[in-house]
């Protein structure tokens, strides 16, 4: 990738902010990163629940720890009052920082794998809240049966390997490695189903024979692949489960608090722009269309097609 200043401007998309708003119970709501909530005002299951979004300074240079006024703030912007599970993506910081306060706030499992068990350990979760899941076996929360598959980080994992023991914060930001890596699917009793990708890779096949009626894409980092590399990643996913609407995720600035709206990600760090034009190509030739969520309402990515 070429040394470019600045970022993507989010006004060029502001058309394809347009996922239908929920009129029922079922919704899916973003919280920015690759924060999802799926509930049906009964049931509820969120992904990362990644609140704090310290500073890149604090990130570069000192110790992280969750920001327990911010995940309070969006929780109740949110509506959330309990969670049946959290499942952090992988264990970066920008994912599972929060999640361990978000499940003990909420009376949620935390759900993953070894390496998220270590941070609910380590914020003193008991262990008949934590759940390490076993790659490719359904779990039933509520009305939503989860299924976490194996899958891969995208390249590159600045801090790669697994957490081995518990994470007590205040810690460093390469303390949170990435852990195992998920693609979670989701489907309700009323049949609707999900697949929730947090981030940009993927393990070959691991998806094939799966099923899902909409693919949320994580594309952080996407923008300084090549384009064979984002082609492949959408046949791995999107094609894969037969996906018929994408959600991108994980392309706003999370060094950014959410009390201020909504950027993308620098070009230093990714390409948005660049992303956009190969998904649209990729949009075009599947008949798939892709959108952008809007932060705090609650969607339908069914309507229209179940």
């Amino acid at each position: 990738m070429r040394l470019r200043l600045g970022r993507p401007r989010l006004d060029r998309y502001a058309g394809r902010f347009d996922v239908p708003p929920a009129d029922g119970d079922l919704a899916v709501t973003f919280l920015g990163v690759a924060s999802l909530l799926v509930s049906d005002g009964e049931s509820a299951v969120m992904t990362d629940g990644f609140f704090s979004r310290p500073s890149l300074l604090k990130v570069a240079t000192g110790k992280l720890a969750p920001d327990l006024a911010r995940i309070d703030s969006a929780l109740r912007r949110a509506g959330v009052e309990t969670l049946d599970a959290v499942l952090p993506v992988h264990t970066h910081y920008d994912h599972a920082l929060d999640s361990a306060v978000v499940a003990d706030r909420t009376g949620a499992v935390l759900v993953g794998g070894e390496s998220s068990a270590n941070i609910g350990r380590g914020h003193g979760l008991p262990e008949d809240r934590i759940r390490v899941a076993t790659p490719g076996e359904p779990m039933t929360y509520g009305a939503f049966t989860v299924t976490l598959v194996e899958s891969h980080h995208c390249p590159p994992d600045r801090t790669p390997g697994e957490i081995t023991e518990p994470v007590v914060p205040p810690a460093k930001m390469a303390d949170y490695k990435c852990g195992e890596a998920w693609s979670i699917l989701v489907e309700h009793t009323s049949g609707r189903t999900a697949l929730l990708q947090g981030s940009a890779g993927f393990v070959e096949g691991s998806l094939t024979g799966r099923s899902a009626d909409v693919a949320y894409l994580g594309v952080g980092q996407l923008g300084v692949q090549s384009e064979d590399y984002i082609r492949t990643y959408w046949a791995e996913t999107v094609e894969a489960v037969g996906a018929k609407r994408v959600v991108l995720t994980h392309w706003d600035d999370f060094f950014r608090p959410l009390d201020k709206e909504l950027r993308a990600l620098p070009y230093l760090g990714d390409d948005l722009d660049l992303t956009m034009r190969v998904l649209d190509d990729l949009s075009g030739e599947h008949a798939v269309p892709v959108h952008f969520p809007t932060l705090w309402q609650r969607e339908d990515p069914w309507l229209g097609f179940h």
